[in-house]
């Protein structure tokens, strides 16, 4: 019988995420998935799963689940409070959570991202090889609302996962700085808005979501004028829309765009990036 779990509370918006679709751009698939991968990875390995189980991701005001049957669970990535049924429960550890009871991880004290691992992983079915939500096309299962049931894998044998008693999780950026090498188009942009760009304190701006990290700061002025045909874009393209602000594509991103792209940032930086609360100082510098 297949353990699911019950969504008590959605919270603003929980996703299910795994490593996401690659190998599908040039099919227009973008390749989504968690935002924060060493998180995700974490919390799989205390939960005793493999590599790349699809796993719950929230944005900043968590959510709750109340599973059928006994269950190990853990939740990571931006620190909050876990409770169970009302009483504090372990961040950042294995909780079992006994059938019927509530586990509720609490908005996030810092960062913007928790990750909720069941132990066995959510088991819906795949999309192209990933169960992951895609916000921007649509692709896998919708975000979650409340009363939605979920499916639990079933867990590894005596899953244990070999980490120190203290897991080392990333602790959420105060200030971010994204290298990044110059991108296919940046000889559209002048002399002085390369320097700004270089130079120059960004912050993060609150309408940032799963597609792109946007920016406030100062316009980056266009030596080029006129459009740019629809092109190829990669994660950690740093496009340039008409009102000068760079925009960084996370895993939600489109597969093509018509914006010029300034820069790249290189994509170990982008999990620091996911945990970036509006108002966060942003630096881009020279990979």
């Amino acid at each position: 019988m297949t353990t699911k779990l019950t969504v008590t509370r959605p919270g603003a918006l929980t996703t299910i995420q795994d490593t996401g679709r690659t190998g599908h751009a040039h099919l227009g698939v973008p390749r989504s998935g968690a935002l924060d991968a060493p998180s995700m990875d974490l919390a799989n390995r205390l939960a005793g799963n493999p590599e790349g189980t699809a796993v719950l991701e929230t944005t900043l005001t968590g959510c709750a689940l109340r599973p059928d049957a006994d269950v190990t669970l853990v939740v990571g990535g931006a620190p909050c409070r876990v409770t169970l049924d009302g009483r504090p429960a372990p961040w950042g550890a294995p909780v079992r959570v006994p059938a019927g009871a509530v586990l509720d991880a609490g908005p996030a004290t810092a960062g913007v991202r928790s990750y909720v691992a069941v132990a066995g992983g959510i088991a819906v079915p795949p999309v192209l090889g990933s169960r992951s939500t895609d916000l921007l096309s649509g692709l896998g299962p919708g975000p979650l609302a409340q009363g939605d049931v979920v499916p639990v894998g079933r867990p590894e044998p005596a899953a244990a996962p070999a980490l120190p008693a203290a897991p080392p999780w990333p602790a959420p950026p105060t200030a971010l700085v994204l290298p990044a090498r110059p991108g296919p188009r940046a000889d559209w942009f002048t002399a002085g808005a390369l320097r700004t760009f270089l130079t120059a304190t960004y912050t993060v701006s609150a309408q940032s979501n799963r597609i792109g990290l946007r920016t406030g700061g100062p316009a980056l002025e266009r030596g080029r004028a006129g459009e740019l045909p629809s092109e190829g874009m990669v994660l950690g393209a740093v496009q340039v829309p008409p009102d000068g602000r760079p925009v960084v594509f996370l895993h939600d991103h489109p597969t093509t765009g018509g914006y010029p792209v300034i820069a790249v940032v290189a994509p170990e930086a982008l999990a620091a990036a996911a945990q970036a609360v509006p108002g966060t100082p942003v630096r881009f510098v020279r990979h």
